[in-house]
C-alpha cells in the first residue's frame, strides 16, 4: 500500500465540507494523543505549563522515580524530548525542556556518585544543543541563569564540569564564575 501524499490529501480534503473537516479534527483529537497535546499547547492558556510539566515529568522520573532507585535510561528521557519537540513549535519551550534533562542528569550524579562516559556525554550535547538553540533564537540571555545552576551543580567526573563550562563559555561572553 503507498502512502498518501501531501498534495493528495490537500485534494481530498479540499472537497470536504468546514463541517466535514470540523469533525475530522475531532476524530482525531480524540483517537491520538499527540494531536490533542498539540492543540492543547496551541489553543489553551495554561496549556504550555500542562504540557510542558508532563514530558518534564517522564524526564524526571527517569532519573528520580516516586519509588526505587533511579535508572538513568537515557533513551526514555530523549524519547520524551523528541516527542514534545513534535507537538511543540516553541523553540523556548524546547531548550526548558532540554535543559532540564541535562539539570536532572546533573543531580543524578550529584545524588547516586560518579557515572560512565557514555552517561556525560549525552548531558555534554544535549546542553550544546539547548546553547546552539538559545543562540538561534536569541534567547541565551533567558536561559542564561539556568546555565550557570547546570555548569555550577556538575560534579567533576570524565571532565563533565570542565566540559559543561567551556561550552556555557563559548556561548556567553562572560566567563562562569565556578563554584
Amino acid at each position: 500500500m503507498k502512502n498518501i501524499t501531501i498534495s493528495k490529501l490537500k485534494k481530498s480534503l479540499s472537497g470536504k465540507s468546514e463541517n466535514d473537516l470540523l469533525e475530522e479534527i475531532i476524530v482525531l483529537f480524540k483517537k491520538i494523543p499527540q494531536v490533542k497535546e498539540y492543540y492543547t499547547l496551541t489553543f489553551s492558556e495554561e496549556g504550555e505549563e500542562l504540557i510542558l510539566g508532563k514530558y518534564k515529568e517522564i524526564i524526571t522520573n527517569v532519573f528520580f522515580p516516586k519509588r526505587g532507585y533511579g535508572k538513568a535510561r537515557l533513551s526514555v528521557a530523549k524519547k520524551a524530548i523528541n516527542d514534545f519537540k513534535k507537538i511543540s513549535d516553541k523553540p523556548s519551550l524546547l531548550i526548558d525542556i532540554m535543559l532540564h534533562y541535562v539539570e536532572q542528569g546533573v543531580n543524578f550524579t550529584d545524588q547516586y556518585g560518579d557515572i560512565d562516559s557514555p552517561f556525560y556525554i549525552s548531558m555534554e550535547k544535549m546542553f550544546e544543543e539547548a546553547l546552539r538553540l538559545s543562540e538561534k533564537y536569541n534567547l541565551l540571555s533567558f536561559f542564561k541563569k539556568n546555565c550557570e545552576g547546570i555548569v555550577n551543580g556538575a560534579c567533576d567526573g570524565w571532565g563533565f564540569k570542565d566540559s559543561l563550562s567551556e561550552t556555557y563559555d563559548e556561548f556567553f561572553d562572560t566567563d562562569i564564575t565556578i563554584q
